[in-house]
């Protein structure tokens, strides 16, 4: 089974009440698709019982369902007050998620109710140099901190569970002394809870360095049944909940967002996959549509995998995805030295989740006008996952001529 791909229908997860479909941010000129305004609610919603099973994000005591909601791609605030009705708890998103629309949606979704009833977390990024990762030295906290007391703003709120240092894929850039020092300030004020790092690459080494740390409680990886390196991962990760780090699992369904029925595995296969790690605390699949809500849901009813389900994971195995895994095995085969990884993960955001913002902030700062690839004639990169790497270079590089303010 797979997902049908662009499918809205939400007869199977509320028989009456709300009418909304979820946004999807599209360009003719990168991706086929369409702007859609979220429908206002015709009657009170009411509450879908699901089966919940839950777990205990490690020593923070947070007790959550192990499906939890990824916000990055959903702009329609019925689909998020209907993920929070049936049970989620736990909302995921960012500082610039949407240029903060994203922050200020969920703020609106959650103004007025109990404030125990949801679960917060937000993330903070500053700029790195793109070739190794790590910080400049003139960098300081007062950058770090004022994006995120924007982010509060925007929530509506005096202080969110987590607080996630973003992005990050080098043990240097981890213990970076003034964001460290943010974070602990922002902890001792009340703002925060919990201090987490998020990291899509060179996991295994963030993983150990944050449980080592003393100072980072909560990590927020990449982890599915595509990684070549996922023993790694997941070695790391029962090093990490040993040390009593909460563990929270992304890119579960491999980077596909939008297209996953054009995988022979559906969804919910692959959900079950990476929640049959149980040092997986929760999972924060991002949803856009009504039907992705309850398949999603739909897998705390039996998390055991069938026959037809392995068989089907380990087809889509086999094949190439939008997945980039950011294994850096490129980056030494390219003539140029061209950050091939970024222009994958933006590949992904556009051509996956169709979510141009996302694609545009990751190569923020990259000169697209003058890449390398569109005069090499014959590109020697071979990608260990089988990507056309200066096909979609190409591709996703046209996206310097969408502007900023069409990207939401």
């Amino acid at each position: 089974m797979s997902r049908k791909e662009g499918s809205n229908s939400r007869r199977d997860f509320i028989k009456k009440g709300m009418a909304g479909l979820a946004g999807v941010t599209v360009l003719p000129s990168v991706l086929k698709g369409q702007i859609q305004e979220p429908v206002k609610p015709q009657a009170e919603t009411p509450r879908k019982e699901n089966p919940m099973i839950y777990r205990t994000l490690g020593k923070t005591g947070l007790k959550l369902p192990i499906i939890s909601l990824g916000v990055m791609n959903a702009n329609n605030p019925q689909l998020v007050k209907a993920a929070l009705d049936a049970g989620i708890i736990h909302l995921d998103t960012a500082w610039y998620y949407q240029m903060g629309r994203n922050e200020e949606m969920i703020g609106e979704v959650i103004k007025g109710r109990p404030r125990d009833s949801f679960v917060i977390a937000t993330k903070v990024h500053e700029d790195r140099e793109r070739e190794t990762g790590l910080y400049p030295k003139e960098a300081s906290a007062e950058s770090f901190i004022n994006k995120f007391e924007t982010s509060l703003k925007r929530l509506g709120l005096d202080h969110v569970e987590i607080l996630y240092h973003h992005n990050v894929s080098r043990t240097e850039s981890l213990m970076f002394e003034p964001y460290l020092d943010a974070l602990v300030k922002l902890k001792k004020a009340g703002k925060i809870r919990f201090i987490g790092v998020s990291t899509h690459k060179n996991e295994p080494e963030i993983i150990r360095a944050a449980a080592d740390s003393k100072v980072y409680e909560v990590v927020l990886t990449s982890y599915n049944y595509r990684q070549l390196h996922r023993h790694e991962v997941e070695a790391a990760m029962a090093y990490a909940a040993k040390a009593g780090l909460g563990i929270v699992g992304m890119k579960a369904i491999a980077g596909t967002g939008e297209h996953r029925g054009k995988l022979a595995a559906n969804a919910r296969a692959a959900l079950k996959w990476a929640l049959q790690n149980e040092n997986v605390h929760t999972n924060i699949p991002g949803m856009t549509t009504f039907d992705q809500l309850t398949e999603d849901l739909s897998v705390m009813a039996d998390l055991k995998l069938t026959v037809e389900e392995k068989a089907a994971l380990e087809a889509d195995m086999k094949v190439a995805s939008l997945y980039c895994q950011q294994c850096e095995k490129c980056l030494g085969q390219c003539r140029q030295g061209v950050a091939i990884p970024d222009l994958m993960r933006s590949y992904m955001y556009a051509y996956g989740y169709r979510n141009l913002c996302a694609a545009k902030e990751t190569l923020q700062g990259m000169d697209l006008e003058n890449l390398p690839c569109r005069t090499c004639g014959s590109c020697r990169v071979t990608c260990p996952m089988g990507f056309d790497i200066q096909g979609k270079i190409l591709a996703i590089s046209r996206i310097k001529d969408v502007p900023s303010d069409f990207l939401v």
